[in-house]
C-alpha cells in the first residue's frame, strides 16, 4: 500500500477517496488506519481451516484478544488443508498493481495457486428471497431505505417474495443521500445485519425487517412458516386425511385456490359435487385465481374471513348438514363449517381430524426465512490484479480453469460476458464486507487455477507466495462452514477428469 505524508497525516490510495489519515484514525471506510506512520489493515487476512467438525464461525481479533473470541493459537495449516479467502486482503486500487495475496499450494500432487483481492464493486447490489405468502408490495413497487429508493420488488417464486437492491443507478445514479443509504443497507445486509425496509407508497406500504437467515417480520410480525404449496397442490398433496371426514375442502391462496370436490384428484377419489361456488377466476377445474386481493390474511390474500370468497351453493345440488373445511397454504387457519336448512355455512367445532389434517399441512411446511444473495461484477481493478491480460482470466472462468470463491463460499458465474458473479451471503466468514465513500461495496473475491494455467494466462507468477510463508501474524483462521463445498474440490476444474479426479 502506497503512502504519502501530509504533516502528521498519511495518505491512503485502496480507493479512488484518497483519505489523509491523522496518526490513531481511520479512514472513512474505517479499514485502514494510521498506526504511528504506517498505514495498516484493521482486518486480518482470513484463512478458512477445513474440518471434520462442524463449529460456528468465530472471530479472532487483528490486534489483541476481546472476552468470548477464540484466540488463533498461531498453527496455519492445523493439519488440514487450509484456503486463504479475500477477507482482509486489500485491494489492488488504481487497478496496475496485482492482486495483495497469490498463494500456492499442491493438492493431491497438482501445484494450484489463489489470487485473492477485495474488490470495490460499484456495480452490485443484493437478491433477497423471502419465504411468506404474505403480501408486502406489488411488482416494481420501489423500496426504500429511511426514505430513500434502494430497490424494487421482483417477480414473486414459488412461496417467496423477491427483491432486487442496489445496483450503480442507486449508488451512484441518484442523490448523494440516497448512494450512502444504499451502500449502508447492502453492507449491513450482506453482514447478516437486519434492516428495516420499507416497500410501496406511503399509503399502501409494508415495513419488513429483512436479516440473512432469519424470518421476516412484516408490520411487526415475526412470519413461522412458508407454505407448502399452492393452494391446488394442497389439495392434491393431503386428500386422504379428508376423506370419510369432510364433505368438501377449500385451500384459500392468493394465487391458485383449490377446492376438492371439482379437483381432478376429488374426482379420481369419488368425491361427489357439493355445490360450492368460489368468487374468483375459475382456472381449470379446481382451481381458481383471484379470489381476494393480495394482503396479510389467509394464504397471503386480505381477508380474515375466509368466507367472503364463497357465493351462495347450489340449492339443487348442497343438502344440508354439508361438512366444509377451510384452510390456509400454511394450515395456519382454519375453520370448520356445516350449512343449514337454508344452505348457509355456520362455523362449528372443528374435529379432531380435520384439525390434525390442518396441523400435518402446517409440519409439511419449511420455516420462513430471509436469503440475501450478493451480486457484483467482476471489472478492471479484480482482472488486473490476476493478470496483465484481464480477458484471458475471464476466459478461464468460463473454461472452468479457474474457479471464483467469494469469502471461499461457492459462487453461480452468470453466463454471457464478463465475470458476474453470486453467492450466498450465509456461506461466507462473517463480516466479509466492508465499502468505500464513493459509495461502493468491499466483497472479497478469489481465483482458484493450476499454476501452470496461471502462467499461461499472464498471471503475476513473481508473486506467487507458498501459503505457509504467509505472516502468520496478520492471519486469522475460521472453520469452515460445514455447508460449504472445498473450493479446491476437484470437480470445480474441468482437467480434473483429464488426470483420473472423479
Amino acid at each position: 500500500m502506497n503512502k504519502e505524508t501530509s504533516g502528521e497525516k498519511i495518505r491512503c490510495d485502496a480507493c479512488p477517496v484518497m483519505c489523509f489519515i491523522a496518526d490513531g484514525k481511520s479512514g472513512a471506510c474505517d479499514r485502514y488506519a494510521n498506526h504511528s506512520g504506517d498505514l495498516i489493515r484493521l482486518d486480518a487476512l482470513t484463512i478458512i481451516q477445513s474440518s471434520d467438525q462442524a463449529e460456528d464461525q468465530k472471530l479472532v481479533p487483528f490486534l489483541g484478544e476481546q472476552d468470548g473470541q477464540q484466540a488463533w493459537n498461531g498453527d496455519i495449516i492445523k493439519g488440514d488443508r487450509p484456503f486463504i479467502t479475500a477477507v482482509g486482503a486489500g485491494t489492488t486500487y488504481p487497478d496496475y498493481k496485482p492482486a495483495p495475496f497469490i498463494a500456492s499450494q499442491t493438492v493431491d500432487g497438482v501445484d494450484m495457486v489463489t489470487v485473492v483481492t477485495e474488490g470495490i464493486f460499484s456495480y452490485c447490489g443484493v437478491k433477497i428471497k423471502i419465504d411468506t405468502d404474505r403480501h408486502i408490495g406489488h411488482e416494481r413497487d420501489v423500496v426504500r431505505v429511511d426514505g430513500e429508493p434502494i430497490g424494487h420488488v421482483m417477480t414473486s417464486e414459488y412461496g417467496s417474495k423477491m427483491l432486487s437492491l442496489g445496483g450503480v443507478e442507486h449508488l451512484t445514479g441518484g442523490t448523494k443521500k440516497e448512494g450512502r443509504v444504499t451502500c449502508d443497507s447492502l453492507m449491513r445486509l450482506c453482514n447478516r445485519e437486519a434492516v428495516t425496509l420499507l416497500i410501496g407508497e406511503e399509503e399502501h406500504a409494508t415495513e419488513v425487517i429483512v436479516e440473512a437467515g432469519q424470518p421476516p417480520i412484516i408490520n411487526g410480525i415475526r412470519e413461522n412458516l412458508m407454505r407448502v404449496g399452492c393452494g391446488s397442490a394442497t389439495i392434491g398433496m393431503f386428500p386422504m386425511q379428508w376423506i370419510g371426514h369432510v364433505d368438501d375442502v377449500v385451500v384459500v391462496d392468493d394465487h391458485i385456490t383449490g377446492v376438492l370436490s371439482e379437483h381432478e384428484t376429488g374426482k379420481q377419489l369419488n368425491v361427489p359435487p357439493t355445490g360450492i361456488k368460489i368468487l374468483g377466476r375459475r382456472s381449470t377445474a379446481g382451481r381458481y385465481f383471484q379470489v381476494a386481493e393480495p394482503g396479510l390474511g389467509w394464504g397471503g390474500t386480505d381477508i380474515d374471513d375466509p368466507l367472503k370468497i364463497l357465493g351462495p351453493f347450489n340449492s339443487k345440488i348442497a343438502w344440508e348438514g354439508l361438512r366444509l373445511l377451510m384452510v390456509s397454504t400454511t394450515g395456519e387457519q382454519y375453520a370448520y363449517y356445516e350449512l343449514d336448512a337454508s344452505l348457509t355455512p355456520q362455523a362449528k367445532p372443528i374435529p379432531e381430524k380435520l384439525k390434525a389434517s390442518a396441523d400435518l399441512i402446517a409440519e409439511n411446511c419449511e420455516p420462513s426465512v430471509c436469503s440475501v444473495l450478493f451480486m457484483g461484477g467482476a471489472g478492471g481493478s479484480l482482472r488486473a490484479g490476476v493478470t496483465e491480460n484481464p480477458v484471458r482470466l475471464t476466459r478461464s472462468v468460463k473454461a472452468a480453469l479457474a474457479n471464483v470463491t467469494c469469502g471461499g463460499a461457492e459462487t453461480y458465474v452468470w453466463p454471457g460476458g464478463g465475470i458476474t458473479v453470486m453467492v450466498d451471503v450465509m456461506n461466507m466468514p462473517t463480516q466479509s464486507f466492508g465499502y468505500v465513500p464513493t459509495p461502493a461495496l468491499v466483497a472479497p473475491i478469489e481465483f482458484t487455477l493450476r499454476v501452470s494455467d496461471y502462467a499461461a494466462l499472464g498471471g503475476h507468477v513473481d508473486r506467487i507466495t507458498a501459503i505457509e510463508d504467509i505472516d502468520q501474524d496478520k492471519v486469522r483462521t475460521v472453520k469452515k462452514n460445514s455447508g460449504v463445498r472445498d473450493p479446491l474440490e476437484r470437480s470445480y476444474y474441468g482437467w480434473a477428469k483429464d488426470r483420473g479426479w472423479q
